[in-house]
């Protein structure tokens, strides 16, 4: 990790600390990785279809309850509890952002970023932390219900482990230790790679 990778250092920014954290969370979260154009991939483009009132309902079951609010103080909990009105709510304002292009002004200006030290590193440098972020849950209905539409149009290599359901990194370590025994009851060498990806 090189020195702008590790924020400000807090110990000398006295008043200035409120600002250098909003600075460097804003650059964290929204900084875009370089596209590698050498890669051959076939785009997707075309027409959004209207989302269904199936999709919502099954976006709301997914989120996890007893979760903080955003600023408006909406939890799923409540959208929930209301049955057809809030499914039917939630859907026209996903319907909404698919015919405007674009989400509610709110919902970017009223985010809040809470660091959570990461139990590592220095703890004055903006670095050492975990940004967590408080979302509208309405957000996160909407969220979900376009990220399970994009996984249905991608394929994902198999040996793709992070974030994918029904793998986890004990699958990977059960394969890795197969392979150690293997190599080994034949006695030939085996050498591993790994790399630790920092947010950039």
């Amino acid at each position: 990790m090189d020195e702008a990778d590790k924020g400000p250092n807090l110990s000398c920014l006295g008043t200035g600390i409120k600002d250098s954290w909003k600075e460097y969370m804003g650059k964290l979260m929204n900084a875009e990785n370089e596209w590698d154009h050498r890669i051959s991939v076939t785009v997707k483009e075309g027409r959004t279809d209207i989302i269904r009132i199936d999709e919502v309902a099954a976006a709301l079951k997914q989120i996890k309850r007893h979760k903080a609010p955003g600023l408006s103080g909406l939890v799923a909990e409540m959208i929930q509890s209301t049955g057809d009105t809030g499914t039917q709510w939630i859907l026209g304002l996903c319907n909404g952002i698919v015919k405007e292009c674009c989400i509610a002004e709110d919902w970017n200006l009223e985010v809040k970023y809470v660091p959570i030290y990461k139990g590592k590193g220095d703890p004055m440098e903006c670095g050492s932390y975990r940004g967590i972020k408080s979302l509208e849950h309405a957000m996160k209905v909407v969220e979900r219900i376009f990220k399970l539409r994009i996984r249905q149009q991608i394929d994902t290599d198999d040996m793709q482990f992070g974030f994918m359901k029904g793998k986890k990194t004990t699958d990977a370590i059960f394969i890795v230790r197969q392979m150690q025994e293997k190599f080994r009851a034949k006695g030939k060498k085996l050498y591993y790679g790994f790399v630790d990806f920092e947010s950039f």
